[in-house]
């Protein structure tokens, strides 16, 4: 289980790593419409729209990364003052809405997603481009989110039974201290 572990964790930061290179053709896309905009008088049509696709693929692909560093929005009114056994077990409690909010994510994103790449689906914009690889990239987000999620629940079984777990493996482990 701990090799198990370690791979996911490895594949969601792997993952990470390469989806935040796509930041470049993002800034290089927007700085050439800018450019245009001021040297031409217009933008070429495919730029703005082109950046906004690969923003997409980046903006979802890294939840499972984001997951394992607790990088995701808490209200830490009460759950910050928890101890990590405490916070271990209240996330242990609402990971059943969690893994309801992915089950539903990857079932209706497979199938959006099935549907537009039968049709070789485009954005039918003035440029046309396929937009179907951005939506087949949903719910392969949502499963390696679902996938860091189970890690995550082995981690939180770990630490409510009392076991040290190894960040490499496990994530980014909550402490005891406050969050913030």
């Amino acid at each position: 289980m701990l090799k198990l572990a370690w791979a996911i964790t490895r594949l969601n930061v792997w993952v990470a790593r390469i989806a935040a290179w796509l930041i470049v053709p993002i800034f290089v896309l927007l700085m050439a419409d800018v450019i245009m905009r001021y040297l031409v008088g217009s933008a070429a049509i495919w730029t703005a729209e082109f950046a906004q696709l690969i923003f997409g693929v980046y903006a979802v692909v890294a939840g499972g990364y984001l997951l394992s560093e607790r990088a995701h929005v808490s209200v830490d009114i009460f759950y910050g003052k928890f101890s990590r056994v405490q916070k271990a077990k209240v996330d242990l409690a609402t990971s059943v809405l969690f893994f309801l909010f992915v089950g539903v994510l990857i079932w209706q994103s497979a199938d959006m997603a099935w549907e537009s790449v039968a049709k070789m689906e485009s954005s039918y914009s003035i440029w046309n481009p396929y937009i179907w690889p951005v939506k087949l990239a949903i719910p392969i987000a949502g499963i390696l989110l679902l996938l860091q999620g189970l890690v995550r629940v082995a981690s939180d079984i770990r630490t409510a039974a009392g076991y040290e777990n190894d960040p490499e493996t496990f994530g980014k482990q909550a402490g005891d201290d406050p969050s913030h």
